[in-house]
């Protein structure tokens, strides 16, 4: 079953194991983190397809991005398996991950031209752009996805289904 907008995204029991792990923190560290080394990373390749200037400081900035989504990624895994009992595809987060299975896929295809020397400096910095579009897309769900489950907060519930409890 997969999460929709009239189903609460945790059970009781879920949102206590999201509130009592360490992971929950780690993520919340790591997002800013992750957005921001993004914003500094598009910044220098969309300057460097530009200008023309500074490529090597922008195919590198693309290699900390990815090792910092890898990060996210696999401490998002673990936090998945300590809220939902599974690594991936919780029904709560199943678009989400889906749509990050494509993120890592454009990252980890970066990093291998990259490392391999295959595509010239611009057509590596061009997949790191596709790779972005992709993660800006994966980001809005996550944000989203916070922004249902503050409105949800307090929002009283027998099953995951959305049923609210009678008073």
């Amino acid at each position: 079953m997969v999460a929709t907008d009239t189903q609460l995204l945790y059970t009781p029991a879920q949102r206590a194991r999201r509130d009592a792990t360490a992971w929950t923190w780690v993520q919340g560290v790591l997002a800013p983190v992750q957005f921001v080394v993004f914003l500094i990373s598009l910044y220098l390749v969309v300057q460097s397809l530009q200008t023309g200037e500074h490529t090597d400081w922008a195919l590198a900035s693309v290699v900390v991005k990815t090792v910092v989504l890898y990060a996210i990624m696999i401490t998002g895994a673990i936090w998945e398996k300590v809220v939902f009992g599974q690594y991936l595809f919780a029904p709560a987060f199943f678009w989400e991950d889906v749509v990050s299975m494509g993120v890592l896929a454009l990252h980890t295809a970066y990093l291998w031209v990259w490392w391999q020397g295959l595509w010239r400096p611009n057509e590596q910095l061009l997949l790191a752009l596709a790779a972005y579009l992709t993660y800006g897309i994966n980001a809005a769900q996550y944000i989203r996805k916070l922004r249902m489950a503050r409105l949800q907060k307090n929002h009283p519930v027998s099953s995951f289904t959305g049923a609210e409890v009678s008073p």
